[in-house]
C-alpha cells in the first residue's frame, strides 16, 4: 500500500487530499474546520482528517506532495522586485520578512507543522519528533499540480489540458495533452501577463476583494453592459489569435504595488476605485460585463488553440479562472470540444489533489484505474457523521429536534419548499471545491420571484445580485437549458430554453442593471 498526501498551504485555499494506491480516499479545505474563508494556514484539520478517515498516522505516509515550488516563486518575486524597483519597496518590506523567515525554509516549516498539528510544542520536542517522518516530501510546478488534478481524476483516455489562473511560479497559463497516465504541458503564459490578474485587478477596481471576490464579478455582470470592452482590448491588452495576451503594466501595479491598479487605470475609467461595501453603480455592472465579455472572448481563442495544438476531441480544465462557470458554458457551446470536464476544486485547493496525483503517476510511474470515469467521486470527499453522532451534537447543544425516516423527511422538505420556505440541507460527506452540491447546501423553491433577493439579504446575508444554481434531474435538463450533458460540480453556465421565457414588458425593459433582479424571467408550468 502506497500512501500519498498532498496539501497546498501558505498562500490561500488550503488543503489536503490522501491518495492510497491511486485512489483519491479523502480530501477537505482547511476554512472548513477554522470557518476562515480561505484560509492559508498549514491544513492541519484537513490533514488530521484525512488521516483520520483511512486510519493513518502521520509517520505511516509515504510521500507527501506540496502543490508548488516555493524557490522558483521566490525567484520570480525577486525579480520582479529588481525590475521594478525603487517603486515596489513598500510591497518588498512587507513580504520578504515572511519569506525570509519561513517560506525559504519549507520543507523544516512543513515537518515542524506536522509536529505541531500532533500536540509537540516545544522545540527540542519538536525536533526529536520530526525524525520519526520517514516519508519523502516533493514539491510540484504549480501548474503541473492543477493539470494533474484536471486531467487524471477525468473520465478521459486522452484530453488536452488549460491550466489558468492569477499566476503559480511563473506561469499564468498552461495548455498541454494528455494521456493514459502520463501528460504534458506544451505552452505557458509568463507573469506579468496575466488573464487571472487582469480579472482580478476589475475584481479590486470594482470593490471586491481579490483572490475571493471574483465571482461576484461573474455575478453582477449580466446586470451590466460591455460598455468598456473596446477600450480594454485597445488600451490594456494585445490579445493574440492563441488567446496569449500581453497586459500593459503602465495601467497596473500588482506586479510591484500592494493594489492591482494605480493611477493611469483611473484615468483610463474616470474615477477612482468603488469603495467596498458602497453603492454598486451602473458603472460597476458594466465594467463587470466588459471583463467578463473580454475574458470570454480569450478563453475561446486559448481552447481552439488547444484543439489545434493537440488534436484532442476532449478537454479538461483548472485554476481559478476554469470556476467562471459563465465562460466555460460558452466553450461547451461554442468550443471545439466535444466534452469538456473541469476539475470540482479547480482553485489552489484542488492543488493538493494534482500534487498527490502527479506523485502517484508521474513520479511513481502508475498506470490510471480502468475503465476510464470521473473519479471524484461528485467531490464528496469530506468528512460525514452518523445518526448518532449528529444526535448527541444536538442533545449536547439543547436543541429542539425531530427525528424521522428518510421518506419523511423528503416529503417534510418538499411541502415546506413549496411554502417558499428555506432549507439548510446536510448529508453524506463534505463537498470538496467552493461548490455547495446538496451534501451541505441551502434549498429553496425557485419558481417564487422573491427567493434569490430573500436568500441573499435574509440567509446568506450578502449582496442581492448574487447568484443561485438549480437543480434537476437529468432526464429534465434539455427540457429548461440550452444543454444536454452531465453537469454535476456546478461549473456550467447554461441559457434557458426560449420556449421557457417570459417576455419582458416595455416599462421593465426600461428598467437598468439590478432593477431587473426581481423580474420574473421564465414561465414555470
Amino acid at each position: 500500500m502506497t500512501t500519498i498526501l498532498g496539501i497546498s498551504a501558505y498562500y490561500h485555499d488550503s488543503a489536503a487530499c490522501l491518495v492510497i494506491d491511486g485512489n483519491i480516499v479523502a480530501a477537505a479545505q482547511e476554512e472548513r474546520f477554522t470557518r476562515k474563508k480561505h484560509d492559508q494556514a498549514f491544513p492541519s484539520n484537513a490533514i488530521a482528517f484525512c488521516l483520520q478517515d483511512a486510519g493513518l498516522k502521520p509517520d505511516q505516509l509515504d510521500f507527501v506532495g506540496f502543490y508548488d515550488k516555493p524557490l522558483v516563486k521566490f525567484d520570480r518575486l525577486l525579480e520582479t522586485y529588481l525590475d521594478y524597483a525603487p517603486v515596489g519597496l513598500p510591497s518588498f518590506l512587507k513580504s520578504m520578512p515572511l519569506w525570509i523567515k519561513e517560506k525559504l525554509w519549507l520543507p523544516d516549516l512543513i515537518r515542524r507543522n506536522f509536529a505541531e498539528m500532533e500536540g509537540l510544542k516545544t522545540p527540542k520536542e519538536i525536533r526529536r519528533h520530526v525524525k520519526n517522518y520517514s516519508w519523502q516530501l516533493c514539491f510540484g510546478d504549480h501548474h503541473e499540480s492543477h493539470a494533474a488534478s484536471a486531467f487524471y481524476p477525468s473520465p478521459f483516455e486522452e484530453a488536452a489540458i488549460i491550466t489558468i489562473d492569477g499566476v503559480g511560479e511563473w506561469a499564468t497559463c498552461s495548455v498541454g495533452f494528455g494521456s493514459g497516465h502520463e501528460f504534458n504541458l506544451l505552452h505557458e503564459l509568463r507573469f506579468p501577463h496575466s488573464l487571472g490578474l487582469l480579472y482580478s485587478a476589475f475584481t479590486y477596481f470594482t470593490g471586491f476583494k481579490v483572490n475571493s471576490g471574483e465571482y461576484k464579478i461573474m455575478g453582477l455582470a449580466p446586470y451590466g453592459k460591455p460598455t468598456y470592452a473596446t477600450l480594454i482590448k485597445d488600451k490594456l491588452l494585445d490579445i493574440k489569435d492563441d488567446g496569449s495576451v500581453r497586459v500593459n503594466q503602465e495601467y497596473f501595479t500588482y506586479s510591484e504595488g500592494l493594489h492591482m491598479t494605480g493611477k493611469a487605470f483611473e484615468k483610463l475609467f474616470g474615477s477612482p476605485p468603488r469603495k467596498p461595501e458602497s453603492l454598486i453603480t451602473q458603472r460597476d455592472m458594466d465594467l463587470a460585463r466588459s471583463i467578463q465579455d473580454v475574458t470570454e472572448e480569450i478563453l475561446l481563442k486559448i481552447v481552439r488553440f488547444a484543439h489545434r495544438e493537440t488534436g484532442a476531441t476532449n478537454i479538461c480544465m483548472a485554476g481559478g479562472v476554469a470556476l467562471n462557470c459563465v465562460a466555460n458554458g460558452r466553450i461547451s457551446r461554442e468550443g471545439p470540444f466535444k466534452q469538456i470536464w473541469i476539475q470540482p476544486a479547480a482553485g489552489d485547493a484542488g492543488g493538493a489533489l494534482g500534487a498527490a496525483l502527479a506523485l502517484w503517476h508521474n513520479e511513481l510511474n502508475k498506470e490510471r484505474l480502468t475503465p476510464i470515469k470521473d473519479e471524484m467521486q461528485g467531490s464528496y470527499l469530506g468528512p460525514k457523521f452518523d445518526d448518532n453522532e449528529i444526535q448527541r451534537e444536538l442533545s449536547d447543544l439543547g436543541a429542539i429536534y425531530e427525528k424521522f425516516t428518510e421518506d419523511e423527511l423528503i416529503k417534510i422538505t418538499a411541502k415546506e419548499l413549496s411554502k417558499e420556505k428555506t432549507i439548510g440541507w446536510f448529508q453524506g460527506r463534505m463537498e470538496f471545491g467552493p461548490r455547495a452540491l446538496g451534501a451541505r447546501s441551502i434549498l429553496a423553491d425557485p419558481r417564487s420571484e422573491k427567493m434569490q433577493k430573500n436568500l441573499n439579504l435574509k440567509i446568506k446575508f450578502r449582496e442581492s445580485f448574487r447568484p443561485f444554481a438549480p437543480s434537476i434531474i437529468r432526464e429534465e435538463l434539455s427540457k429548461w437549458f440550452d444543454l444536454d450533458c452531465d453537469s454535476p460540480y456546478m461549473l456550467l453556465v447554461s441559457n434557458i430554453k426560449e420556449i421557457k421565457k417570459k417576455e419582458m414588458t416595455e416599462s421593465e425593459k426600461r428598467l437598468f442593471g439590478i432593477e431587473k433582479l426581481n423580474i420574473k424571467r421564465i414561465i414555470v408550468k
